[in-house]
């Protein structure tokens, strides 16, 4: 297990290394996992790539081999015209709303205040590409029709993050979902998908991929994460923007001679992880239906729409912190890799997504496992008041 790199950020850097290093050479003895799919060693997940290979051809600078066949595959799974592969997420949505920008009159992008473009990159769309970002809202909600219609000037692409991570992984209902594409549609702009975590959000609407992806003009997929891969993203849509979209990649410096192991990875992590996300799903309303009924516990949301949802415990994020790490290191038990404060004074906030990990042992003692970890952080905080 390591902390999540998109984990909120708060605590010092010097604070947040020694937590981030202590937890990964806790983990290293971890047997359970609370959340995703566990802990794996560098040589057993190199082993596992090799034993996934299919094609016979190397793939070279993004052409051929593994990497062809996954664009191939992503393509037809979204119901795209063409898909291109690239090392990054944030690469592939500079790269897509570039493309985007440059058929376009207008240099404005919208997007969700809370997205990952605003609060993840560290400004790259308009400090690289001098794009500027108008935020349709920054609500904890997922955008509307009325977001976009209140923006006043033309746009060169809309973008939505399906599930919004930093709302408590909100999605909006399908009706809102068409009707945001439909007048997008209307005003003559793009609709460009941040789908990181499409794979998780499909259980939600209950529809063939390619459906969702339709709503959109293009579209941006993950592999490393619900899919378990080792890095790696698609931009699909329309023949010629995904053209454009690798001219991008080439002055990102994204063609990599050999994009072998990700793309082998990414093709393994949609055979074996993307049939189960019904089941995750399924799993994390069960979980946190019932840790919602720990006193000194809440969810959120408490029928989680993926199967990620935001943990909060009535400990401060010092106490908290600590207790976790001293679950990993005694009792070999990691439930999270980070925790930060909560908008209420006092409690802690983490999020925990279903994975294989989560199956691998029974939900009594998981519920038991927070239960406990609230009570010894509860008691951490005691002593440190009874100090100070």
């Amino acid at each position: 297990m390591t902390v999540d790199d998109d984990a909120p950020a708060g605590d010092a850097p010097s604070t947040v290394d020694a937590v981030a290093a202590r937890a990964a050479a806790a983990s290293r003895g971890c047997t359970r996992w609370l959340s995703g799919h566990g802990s794996i060693e560098p040589a057993a997940w190199l082993s596992e790539a090799a034993a996934a290979v299919i094609e016979a051809d190397l793939d070279r600078y993004g052409g051929g081999g593994e990497v062809e066949a996954l664009e191939r595959e992503v393509a037809a799974l979204l119901g795209k015209d063409a898909a291109v592969f690239m090392p990054s997420g944030i690469m592939a949505q500079q790269a897509a709303l570039r493309a985007w920008v440059d058929r376009s009159a207008s240099d404005a992008v919208a997007v969700h205040g809370l997205s990952h473009l605003v609060r993840h990159e560290l400004d790259a769309l308009p400090e690289l590409h001098r794009l500027r970002l108008q935020q349709l809202t920054r609500e904890p909600r997922p955008a509307t029709v009325a977001d976009l219609d209140a923006v006043d000037e033309p746009l060169a692409a809309v973008t939505l993050e399906l599930p919004l991570r930093d709302a408590g992984y909100l999605l909006p209902s399908w009706e809102d979902l068409v009707a945001f594409s439909d007048r997008a549609r209307e005003l003559g702009i793009p609709l460009h998908v941040d789908g990181a975590r499409i794979w998780e959000a499909q259980p939600f609407y209950d529809r063939p991929l390619a459906e969702i992806a339709a709503l959109a003009d293009s579209i941006y997929v993950s592999f490393y994460k619900g899919l378990g891969g080792m890095a790696g993203a698609i931009v699909a849509g329309p023949g010629d923007l995904v053209a454009q979209a690798r001219r991008w990649q080439t002055r990102h410096g994204g063609r990599l001679f050999v994009l072998l192991p990700y793309a082998v990875l990414a093709r393994h992590g949609l055979a074996t992880y993307l049939p189960k996300m019904s089941a995750y799903r399924e799993r994390a309303i069960e979980l946190a239906h019932r840790l919602d009924q720990i006193e000194g516990v809440r969810v959120f949301p408490i029928t989680p729409h993926t199967n990620a949802f935001r943990l909060f415990i009535d400990a401060p994020v010092a106490s908290s912190t600590e207790a976790g790490l001293q679950l990993m290191e005694q009792e070999r038990v990691a439930v999270s890799g980070w925790w930060m404060a909560a908008d209420v004074p006092g409690w802690s906030m983490t999020e925990l997504t279903v994975g294989d990990a989560t199956f691998a042992w029974d939900l009594d003692a998981q519920v038991a496992t927070i239960e406990g970890l609230l009570a010894h952080a509860r008691d951490l905080a005691a002593e440190a008041s009874a100090v100070s």
